[in-house]
């Protein structure tokens, strides 16, 4: 990538870079907003992501590598939130990892076999609590933190999985301050996906997010949610707009709106 490419990225929105320049971009933006981090920060999160990477390479978020959504979620808190807390955008990278790969990060080849078998519920608990003590150990206690606040916990036979979804953020994030910031980015990132989404998962995702949008919008907007007003402003315009956008998809006769690309 040239130097006038690389500039180019700083002023671009974050899926505008994805659409453009791909993994390579978001990487780069990445890379762009760590620039001002000090050295051993910067070294952490970039292992962050070197371990996020590797966990979820062979995922897939409809057309895109997944590693995407997690560059996004944590490049739209530096850059967008004003976030600069090496401990926020290290959970940020890992917050799908204790969800989708516990056996994985907690490099334990027995539980991995162990979470295969369907319906073994308490074991796969186990295996999030391996992992999470895994990222405990190389990023710290606080990462580990967030991460557990924003991990979905196993499914309950018998709850709506939306349902038990919704009832989990809400209750996760009311004494977290800075696992609200981390998860809002990640909902920002999933209600601009669903313009890419088709057939049949379109109206289930957006029945599942649209509960949320006047729940995080309450929860950002509370006196100790660790963010400037004006980035408290741009996320609940943002999370308006989301709504719109789910609205729309509940209503297909109606354009869907545009504009939700940070």
């Amino acid at each position: 990538m040239d130097t006038a490419a690389r500039r180019l990225l700083a002023t671009m929105p974050l899926h505008a870079i994805t659409t453009t320049y791909g993994e390579e971009g978001l990487r780069e933006r990445f890379a762009q907003e760590i620039a001002v981090l000090g050295q051993a920060d910067r070294r952490r999160l970039e292992r962050a992501l070197a371990l996020a990477g590797r966990l979820h390479a062979a995922d897939r978020r409809q057309r895109e590598p997944y590693v995407n959504h997690l560059l996004r979620v944590a490049i739209r808190i530096l850059c967008y939130y004003g976030v600069r807390d090496p401990d926020v955008a290290c959970a940020a990278l890992l917050h799908d990892a204790v969800e989708d790969h516990p056996a994985e990060l907690a490099a334990d080849g027995q539980q991995q076999t162990a979470s295969a078998v369907a319906g073994d519920q308490q074991v796969r608990g186990g295996g999030q609590q391996a992992a999470l003590a895994a990222v405990a150990a190389e990023f710290g206690p606080q990462v580990a933190e967030l991460v557990a606040a924003v991990t979905n916990p196993v499914w309950r036979p018998g709850q709506d999985q939306h349902e038990q979804y919704r009832e989990h953020v809400a209750a996760s994030l009311e004494n977290c301050p800075w696992a609200r910031v981390i998860k809002v980015s990640d909902f920002t990132d999933n209600g601009v996906g669903l313009i890419h989404t088709t057939g049949s998962a379109l109206d289930r995702l957006a029945g599942k997010y649209a509960p949320l949008v006047p729940v995080l919008r309450e929860m950002i907007a509370r006196p100790d949610t660790p963010l400037s007003d004006r980035a408290k402003e741009h996320i609940i315009g943002q999370l308006d707009l989301a709504a719109e956008r789910f609205a729309a998809i509940s209503d297909s006769s109606g354009p869907i709106p545009g504009n939700l690309s940070q």
